[in-house]
């Protein structure tokens, strides 16, 4: 077996991530009503085990062999009982690095019309909120404190230091939006910031 160089092996590498990532896309899908526009967005089925009832964006994990936008409108189509016929892409927004070992990826499409025959096995309810209503209201910003919980289990007797080390604390600033009954927040929120920051930053009308 040939043994290949250093040169060889990175010569034209590109780079990436660091790390093991979960993968996830979601759809900022956005439908047209009487001459005005809405983000639609999910609560999600009170059954499920993760998050549930939590305000969501179409969509969900990116499956082998999938592209990210496979994945977005696929799970959009899953969830909301609509064909891909029914989404008319757009592009492609930031995507997003969490601190909790996953990327989110993040589209932005239009829907033929108001999708009220979804999946009530995963989507408790469906809203549709004015996209002018997060033109014109800022939301409330929170810090949440980021930093190692785990001391019981640490090996501080391997490092400079042990128990008095000075591990860096990081924050994360959470976002909520309140329309009506509803509260919007965590990386939802931060999505929908960035989409709503990125169109007042270029004029979109």
């Amino acid at each position: 077996m040939k043994v290949k160089s250093i040169n060889e092996v990175f010569k034209k590498r590109k780079g990436k991530i660091l790390g093991d990532y979960k993968e996830f896309a979601v759809m900022i899908l956005i439908c047209r009503e009487n001459k005005e526009e809405y983000i639609i967005l999910e609560k999600r089925a009170l059954t499920l085990r993760k998050q549930p009832g939590d305000i969501c964006l179409p969509g969900g994990k990116i499956e082998n062999n999938e592209t990210p936008l496979e994945g977005a409108i696929r799970e959009s189509c899953e969830e909301l009982n609509i064909e891909r016929k029914d989404i008319e892409y757009v592009g492609e927004m930031d995507y997003l690095v969490t601190p909790y070992g996953s990327i989110m990826h993040v589209f932005v499409s239009y829907v033929n019309s108001y999708p009220n025959n979804f999946n009530k096995d995963e989507v408790h309810s469906l809203m549709k909120i004015p996209l002018k209503y997060f033109l014109n209201n800022e939301p409330q910003v929170y810090t949440m404190n980021i930093g190692p919980l785990n001391y019981d289990e640490f090996p501080f007797h391997l490092i400079e230091g042990g128990k008095d080390y000075k591990f860096s604390a990081g924050t994360l600033n959470q976002y909520f939006y309140s329309y009506k009954e509803s509260n919007i927040w965590g990386f939802t929120a931060r999505i929908i910031k960035s989409f709503i920051d990125y169109i007042k930053e270029n004029d979109i009308e």
